[in-house]
């Protein structure tokens, strides 16, 4: 009786498991192109004096400078935050050749913030504006998009679109009949890298600045099942 019952069970199991072989699996890439409508800004000061309180205190009157032109700039404050604020020694080694042990001889304070600039025909002004009033260090710049959502499901339905195409086309190779979708597993959505610039780009007056396409790319695996 134990026989017959895994008999049953095997036979019962056999086109389940042939019809869990029946699939094509694809993965599909999709891209869309966009005007970006926002940028990131990543720029600080850096300040040196004698002593520690001199360079910290001539580090924030820097940086109240630039907050300021910032402000004026229309950049509000939920727009701007600090990423690094540190304060170290400067020491002065003596040279390779000289046995004298190292001593402090200044300090130097850093501050760093990323502005978000929300109306990109002022971007340029905004980074000559900043530089001519104490920012002296500049990180990077990256364009983005204010609301991603519309771009990354554009990209996901050409994503899904691009692995119908491929599945159809190997089904057709393949001398069968494309069956329904079986499962969709979302990937990755990204979008550009950063754009970055030198520091002394930033040193010419209304700094010029191509804000170009961003690219937002979506992927996807799609299994289909084969038609009988």
């Amino acid at each position: 009786m134990r026989n017959v019952i895994i008999a049953l069970v095997l036979l019962m199991a056999t086109p389940v498991m042939a019809q869990e072989s029946r699939r094509i699996v694809v993965s599909g890439h999709g891209v869309v192109e966009t005007v970006p409508d926002m940028a990131t800004i990543s720029m600080g000061v850096v300040s040196e004096a004698k002593t520690a309180g001199d360079a910290l205190a001539k580090n924030t009157d820097a940086l109240a400078a630039v907050l300021k032109q910032l402000a004026e700039a229309g950049i509000e404050s939920r727009d701007i935050q600090t990423n690094n604020l540190s304060l170290s020694p400067r020491w002065n080694n003596g040279g390779s050749m000289s046995k004298a042990a190292p001593e402090i001889r200044g300090f130097i304070a850093n501050n760093t913030v990323s502005v978000r600039v929300r109306d990109l025909a002022q971007l340029g002004v905004v980074l000559d504006a900043v530089v001519q009033n104490g920012a002296n260090s500049f990180h990077g710049l990256s364009f983005g998009l204010q609301d991603m959502a519309p771009a990354q499901n554009e990209a996901r339905v050409a994503a899904i679109r691009d692995a119908m195409a491929k599945a159809l086309l190997y089904a057709t190779a393949a001398g069968v009949e494309l069956g329904d979708v079986v499962s969709i597993s979302d990937g990755a959505v990204r979008s550009a890298r950063p754009v970055m610039m030198e520091a002394d780009m930033m040193r010419s007056m209304a700094v010029p600045v191509a804000k170009g396409e961003l690219s937002v790319t979506a992927d996807v695996t799609v299994v289909f099942g084969i038609a009988d």
